[in-house]
């Protein structure tokens, strides 16, 4: 090995011997605390989330340093799978109109609260999971899991997030399945003064930000395992992600790499605050609310 590397033989011996420098025993350390976070974040947290958790934990490093270390240790985010299209566009349901029109940034909580239902598969056959996201604070206000996709299931995860939060005004969009536009689901909504909004038939780019959350569910939680599990195994999973990991402890770029509960409780903490305007049928309306969630 000394021939072909063309080195001596004394060389080689002297270098078994040297201890490891500062910097490299450095790099060691910092690697195990890297491996820990990874294992905390289920693997989806790729450098720039990785480096903002260790300077979180005091740790003085560069988003280079880390990704260097990440990349010779092996250590990689999961992936997201190809977008496959499962709605057709159509015309408008029920005349409820678009009152987000992708403005999906706000700046106050219960302001805007955005849903969306997916099917998860398991060896019991699907498993169909709706959710409720505030639009501020991207946490999951509400949520509902069952056997089949009925409007009983978008009624449950809206009535969970009437009972947790502030919902005077709150604007509830979706895309225009058939639950949302049942007479079961509206009633609700018009009970408690909640206004609908809809996107257009089979564009996902209407409801992204709902979208996107289950894209991540699906990417971090549901999709790493194989094989498949029981429907009673994959709902603990879900929950335990949603209220263990997602809402509290899974940090966000949008929200200064903070979880949503801890970016909610910064905003709880400020005074009341003049918010952008707002669309309402079509006019624009100033709202002077207070930032409080309820």
């Amino acid at each position: 090995m000394c021939r072909v590397l063309e080195i001596s033989e004394s060389g080689w011996y002297a270098w078994r011997r040297r201890e490891p420098g500062v910097r490299a025993l450095a790099n060691a350390r910092l690697t195990e605390k890297i491996r820990t976070i990874m294992v905390e974040s289920r693997s989806t947290y790729g450098a720039p989330r990785v480096t903002a958790r260790l300077r979180k934990d005091g740790w003085l490093v560069s988003l280079n340093r880390v990704a260097r270390l990440m990349k010779a240790a092996g250590l990689r985010a999961v992936h997201a799978k190809p977008f496959v299209r499962t709605t057709v566009s159509g015309g408008r349901a029920h005349g409820i109109q678009d009152l987000v029109q992708r403005e999906f940034t706000v700046s106050g909580l219960n302001r805007l609260w955005l849903s969306d239902m997916t099917y998860l598969p398991t060896v019991d056959g699907f498993v169909y999971l709706a959710v409720i996201q505030d639009a501020c604070s991207r946490r999951i206000v509400g949520w509902a899991m069952q056997n089949s996709q009925q409007a009983s299931l978008m009624v449950r995860a809206l009535q969970m997030a009437l009972l947790n939060r502030s919902h005077v005004g709150v604007i509830h969009h979706s895309d225009q399945g058939s639950q949302y536009c049942s007479d079961d689901f509206r009633k609700v909504c018009e009970s408690h003064g909640i206004r609908q909004s809809m996107g257009s038939v089979g564009d996902c780019y209407d409801n992204a930000q709902a979208e996107s959350w289950f894209a991540t569910l699906k990417r971090e939680c549901v999709l790493k395992t194989d094989p498949l599990v029981s429907s009673k195994v994959l709902r603990h999973r879900v929950i335990e992600y949603i209220e263990s990991w997602y809402n509290t402890r899974r940090i966000h770029t949008s929200l200064g790499f903070q979880s949503p509960v801890e970016f909610e409780a910064q905003l709880n903490q400020q005074p009341k605050t003049m918010l952008p305007f707002s669309r309402e049928n079509g006019s624009m309306v100033s709202l002077n609310v207070s930032t409080k969630s309820g």
